[in-house]
């Protein structure tokens, strides 16, 4: 029996010539990563296991997002802790305020992930990185610390489900509408501790912006990682912002998948997940009549320069409707130079939203947009679980920078056809 495109990356990575779904496996990392939430645990764990220095000082990555810029006294120290830590043991790819960003957008634009890779991170959105055809997942904390210990990690071979996307998406519909149909189609366990493997043609009509998005949210259905195949555009970003050597690898043609779905994107419109779940999820025909407080754009899920580029294609000129407040979080200081070159920033200051440096900010309710109690927010986050932006009684609701941009102008959930066609 052939293999899964994740199935072979980690045979690879564990020295065998073959791998089968269940099967316990030792694999070589390229890359173990952190925040600042996750790592000061992963560090007290990691002294415990008696190593000086930690396998490879390149490949080590720690990323202060969370509550950065240090929202209190118990992030300053968290954040100085693991400061003194990366000092200390030399850690190369170590990015505090001034050159930080969001982790799983800042890891990509580094250069620190390429095809064929296999990555940890004590972050459960480390999936992120499936887009560039990497196997990248979510661990818990002990696992970073063996991590950056020895350089490997325990894996359960995951099974496969092939998602075969064909057709071209609309002009509004973009990776977030894509992933929330997905998920509103199989459920928040519906990919449970499985390989979410995107293929087919339509994928050439993704950016990879919107494959980021995807491979981001496949954690959100319980999918042990997301994965696309390695394209000229992938190649392309990898050309621009890496000179690590990578490998491609291609599913065998007798691979087995337990479910094959397959989805016309033409058919795909806007989508909003509803509180309290991501798979809560509606077309943008049938929210109703939803009154909203807050916007937030930003997160690691979509605060990259297309999502602002699209929120200030639908909100410049325009004025955002008084009483809601509209917050963008650029996911990196790059995107943020980018925007503030393209005249985004302006545009969309002018229109009545303001602008956070990068950080994770309120969609983990961490600061920087936290709801009271009966406030309504529209985000382009990731998650809307009870309380997860602020007050148990508040409501998330996720959609599309278009979406969330739209609603910011009419005070409601809002088509963005409505507005520019």
């Amino acid at each position: 029996m052939g293999m899964t495109m994740t199935q072979k990356i980690l045979a690879a990575h564990a020295g065998l010539a073959q791998v089968k779904a269940g099967q316990l496996i030792k694999a070589k990392l390229d890359l173990v990563l952190g925040n600042d939430i996750t790592t000061p645990v992963a560090v007290k764990e990691f002294n415990k296991i008696g190593v000086s220095e930690v396998f490879d000082k390149s490949k080590v990555a720690i990323v202060p997002d969370h509550f950065t810029p240090n929202k209190d006294i118990k992030a300053a120290e968290q954040c100085k802790f693991i400061r003194e830590f990366a000092h200390d043991k030399e850690i190369e790819n170590y990015f505090e305020v001034g050159e930080m960003g969001i982790e799983h957008a800042l890891i990509p634009e580094k250069g620190l992930v390429v095809p064929g890779d296999v990555v940890i991170g004590a972050d459960s959105h480390t999936c992120t990185y499936g887009a560039l055809g990497a196997f990248s997942t979510g661990v818990g904390s002990t696992d970073m610390a063996a991590g950056m210990a020895t350089g490997e990690a325990w894996f359960k071979v995951p099974s496969a489900i092939k998602f075969v996307l064909t057709g071209k998406p609309s002009k509004w519909v973009s990776g977030k509408d894509i992933i929330l149909h997905i998920i509103g189609l199989i459920g928040v366990d519906g990919a449970l501790y499985r390989s979410m493997e995107f293929v087919g043609d339509g994928i050439k009509h993704l950016s990879m912006d919107s494959r980021f998005t995807m491979a981001n949210m496949a954690i959100e259905a319980g999918a042990k990682n997301g994965i696309f195949p390695v394209d000229e555009l992938t190649l392309a970003y990898v050309k621009e912002h890496s000179t690590k050597e990578y490998t491609i690898y291609e599913a065998d043609e007798d691979a087995e998948y337990d479910e094959v779905y397959h989805i016309d994107l033409s058919e795909i419109r806007p989508t909003v997940a509803f509180p309290h779940l991501p798979d809560n999820t509606r077309t943008i025909d049938n929210v109703g009549d939803i009154e909203i407080d807050q916007v937030v754009i930003g997160s690691c899920t979509n605060g990259r320069i297309e999502d602002i580029r699209m929120a200030a294609q639908i909100l410049a000129g325009k004025k955002v409707k008084k009483g809601v407040r509209v917050i963008i979080f650029p996911a990196t200081q790059k995107i943020y130079l980018q925007a503030l070159k393209e005249g985004l920033i302006e545009q969309l200051v002018e229109a009545g939203a303001v602008f956070s440096t990068p950080t994770c900010g309120p969609c983990l309710g961490g600061h920087m947009g936290i709801l009271a109690a009966g406030e309504r927010c529209v985000a382009t986050t990731n998650r809307n679980f009870v309380g997860r932006m602020g007050h148990p009684e508040s409501e998330v609701y996720l959609a599309s920078p278009a979406v969330a941009a739209a609603s910011a102008l009419t005070g409601k959930i809002t088509n963005p056809e409505d507005i520019m066609d």
